[in-house]
């Protein structure tokens, strides 16, 4: 297999630095937790509202879920109106399908306010049935997107190289350049007052306003807090208890021939997402929950097998992977932190529908910002309660509590570092404890403690992307220990091999 490159499609060529650390107290009136899709539309339109604004970030703006997406913006999401209807009834339904419209246009609108170029284009996006058992579903969720407003049509063609027994499309969605669009957004948040930061990891809020947001470097004072880091970070709402991250990865690869040009998913297993960009197919899926034992290599060989079978490809030119935090009753989380502060916000919960999930929280945020009443609201606050969705809570924390003790009482992998091969990881004794460690292609060892430093769980080594994730809430790190993913805030701590 040929790859050229083992990062996103979308970073593939990362711009120099651009923004400045965080260094000493500065006041504003908002600060931004996230340099991602949420945060900086938020944070443009705060600033479009009078507010001075703050964006932090811990590394580079859209590195993280945003430069890792397959790059659709669209309200047709899969089977999720079905889903809604089910567990919230169509009100809900219709308010998400309001909400992801409405997004779609706000990218659109902001992409030619700003001048930003990001290879934008209007494309359809299809749910295509393989087979009987996806018809029905397909079916259904044309049904259900109709009425909750979507102007959907059920067909049973689509532009794919393989036989369709039905779809439901929605036409004028967008595809576009995620990166680019997000270092648009970031540039024309940056000045007149405001501010974005990079390499400036937060590590602490204060527990009432004005807010003091802590990072490495210095301070941020502020009126009001938004938390838009994909997965939250401090632990005051409990939101690791409501959310199930999982990963999922993507291939994108040059073939003989035009590339489709539906944005295409499909509802059953083993799910697939086909799109284009430019001249390179990018197909998606694989997904599986975060810290899953035994991931390997063989999730991207997997999406490989499928588009060959499909397409002529000539080439692997990129692999990459995401993160994704889903609620536990299928509808994401914005609003207010916690009860009784109204200042400090979050956003969350988005199920791998961030482009138009995060731009359409950003509009509620920045409504609440400005002190306006927002109709989509009230389906969205991270206070509500959803009875029809509690066996899922419990499903979700009852896995936490077995993987957090089960972990502890199976053995260590390898009796030492000497047993452990080249481009491996394997698990130690260390003490009354165990270790992670692994061996680079040079042989040199990397030694951590496998104790998450978000509630202490053990990690498990993913071999697709050679870090050590954890299977409790998703935090990830890099094999010296650095924080690749929330909620963890702190790195490992290193071990001697």
């Amino acid at each position: 297999m040929t790859v050229s490159g083992e990062r996103s499609l979308w970073l593939d060529r990362p711009a120099p630095a651009e923004f400045p650390e965080l260094a000493g107290e500065q006041r504003f009136d908002v600060a931004v937790l996230g340099a991602g899709i949420t945060g900086l539309t938020t944070a443009l339109l705060a600033k479009r509202q009078g507010a001075r604004v703050a964006v932090l970030e811990s590394g580079r703006v859209a590195r993280g879920a945003t430069g890792n997406n397959t790059a659709k913006a669209t309200a047709l999401q899969s089977i999720v109106y079905s889903t809604l209807e089910r567990r919230h009834g169509p009100r809900t339904a219709a308010a998400y399908a309001s909400g992801n419209l409405a997004a779609v246009e706000t990218i659109a609108r902001l992409a030619a306010e700003e001048g930003i170029d990001c290879d934008l284009e209007r494309r359809p996006a299809t749910t295509v049935a393989r087979n009987g058992e996806e018809r029905t579903l397909v079916e259904r969720e044309a049904r259900t997107a109709a009425d909750a407003g979507l102007p959907v049509e059920l067909t049973d063609r689509a532009d794919l190289p393989f036989p369709v027994e039905a779809a439901v499309r929605l036409a004028d969605q967008i595809a576009l350049h995620p990166a680019r669009y997000a270092a648009g957004l970031a540039a024309a948040v940056d000045g007149d007052g405001c501010r974005v930061f990079e390499g400036s990891r937060v590590h602490s809020v204060s527990a009432t306003a004005p807010w003091r947001v802590g990072t490495p470097g210095g301070t941020v004072v502020a009126d009001a807090v938004v938390v838009a880091t994909h997965y939250p970070l401090l632990d005051r709402g409990l939101f690791f208890a409501r959310l199930e991250p999982e990963r999922s990865y993507c291939v994108a690869a040059r073939i003989r021939g035009e590339p489709p040009g539906d944005m295409a998913i499909t509802p059953g297993p083993p799910k697939r997402s086909v799109s284009r960009h430019g001249d390179l197919l990018i197909v998606g899926g694989e997904s599986h929950p975060a810290g899953a034992r035994d991931v390997g290599a063989e999730r991207f060989e997997r999406l490989e097998a499928f588009a060959r079978e499909h397409w002529d490809v000539t080439e692997i030119t990129h692999r990459w992977s995401a993160q994704d935090p889903s609620g536990y009753d299928a509808l994401p989380m914005i609003g207010s932190y916690l009860p009784g502060h109204p200042t400090l916000l979050v956003a969350t919960g988005f199920a791998k529908w961030g482009l138009t999930g995060g731009t359409m929280a950003a509009t509620v945020l920045a409504d609440r910002l400005a002190g306006r009443d927002n109709p989509l609201a009230p389906h969205f606050s991270p206070q509500r309660v959803s009875p029809r969705s509690l066996p899922s809570l419990a499903r979700m924390n009852a896995k936490v509590g077995t993987d957090l003790v089960g972990d502890r009482l199976t053995p260590a992998d390898a009796g030492s570092a000497a047993d452990v091969p080249r481009g491996q990881a394997r698990t130690v004794r260390d003490g009354l404890g165990k270790k992670g460690v692994y061996r680079d292609e040079d042989g040199e060892l990397h030694a951590v403690s496998l104790r998450c430093t978000h509630l202490g769980c053990l990690l498990r080594f993913n071999g697709a992307e050679r870090s050590w994730d954890c299977p409790c809430h998703g935090s990830r790190f890099d094999v010296d220990g650095a924080v690749l993913e929330g909620p963890a805030v702190r790195p490992l701590e290193r071990r001697d091999p």
